[in-house]
């Protein structure tokens, strides 16, 4: 396949897909796939981590930093124990964190507890050392990731769809390529296709957090698809009725449909504010929606979360 790769440096932007392909979340059934077969290319640190865990917090960031830094010199992948209890089982793993790293299909070094930074980084260090320090560029498929993200975030769905399309004629099973046709889909404003690519895809890709964000999206989508065209009316009920919530609500809905998410936010944001428990916390679950959607580094998430810690803190 030849994936196209466009001029200049518009691919710098797409932090998500590249960190897509060097820290990912698995499970027992992807171990062999995602750890013992990708340490044949490059060493991979593998986090055995739960929800509930203090110090899993502490270091899990702190692995992804370093993991980033190395520029794919290194993978992670992170394993949830509560949900991979036989793996777990099967390496040994007695307390967490437990890192282990894997190069060529075997286990060649690892630590267990939370870390300093300092000592992170001299572990990764260890393993570039033991690998041969081989840090190979982004792949075609890589590259062709990054700039159909760049191309989405300018705002090009029409070229982001062909790329994340490329990457699927050669990968089908590539959720990070999946997730991102379904998003370039959804802001093309063609939802009913997003809908039939995400209901075509295999079924072990379903919990993968890039399809999970795709997902969201497209329910936002056609959830606002719903109430577009009504902003007048909905704007003139609340007019007469400003503790009308389910008008504001219906008004975000509509704003987001018209490509308003900055106005949705602060309509859903006015609810919480006014009554946080209105309707089993409806108005905080659609900003949660709308943020993942957005995803974290945009700047109606960064804003709205901002806000929205300060009224529920306040």
């Amino acid at each position: 396949m030849d994936i196209l790769i466009g001029q200049g440096n518009g691919a710098a932007g797409a932090n998500g897909a590249a960190a897509a392909g060097l820290v990912k979340d698995s499970d027992t059934e992807r171990f062999m796939t995602d750890v013992i077969d990708a340490s044949n290319e490059v060493p991979v640190i593998v986090d055995f981590w739960a929800t509930w865990c203090g110090p899993c917090k502490q270091l899990g960031p702190q692995l992804e930093k370093a993991v980033k830094d190395a520029k794919g010199a290194v993978r992670l992948v992170k394993i949830d124990v509560d949900k991979n209890q036989e793996l777990a089982a099967q390496m040994r793993v007695q307390s967490i964190p437990a890192v282990y790293a894997f190069y060529q299909g075997r286990p060649i070094d690892g630590f267990v507890g939370a870390l300093q930074e300092s000592q992170i980084k001299a572990f990764v260090q260890r393993l570039l050392k033991q690998s041969g320090g081989k840090a190979p560029g982004p792949s075609p498929v890589e590259q062709a990731l990054e700039q159909a993200e760049a191309a989405l975030k300018a705002g090009d769905a029409g070229a982001a769809s062909a790329l994340f399309g490329q990457v699927l004629q050669h990968e089908p099973e590539n959720a990070a390529a999946a997730g991102g046709l379904v998003r370039a889909l959804v802001k093309g404003g063609d939802p009913a296709q997003a809908r039939e690519v995400l209901d075509g895809l295999p079924p072990a890709l379903a919990k993968d957090p890039a399809i999970e964000t795709a997902r969201t999206a497209l329910e936002l989508a056609e959830q606002a698809g719903k109430a577009a065209g009504a902003t007048g009316e909905l704007e003139a009920k609340l007019a007469q009725n400003p503790k009308d919530h389910q008008a504001r609500y219906d008004l975000a809905l509509a704003l987001y449909g018209g490509g308003d998410a900055e106005g949705a936010v602060d309509q859903l944001l006015e609810i919480v504010r006014r009554e946080r428990g209105w309707n089993e916390e409806a108005a905080r679950k659609q900003l949660v929606k709308i943020f993942e959607a957005a995803g974290p580094t945009d700047p109606v998430t960064l804003s709205g979360r901002r806000r929205l810690s300060s009224i529920l803190f306040s």
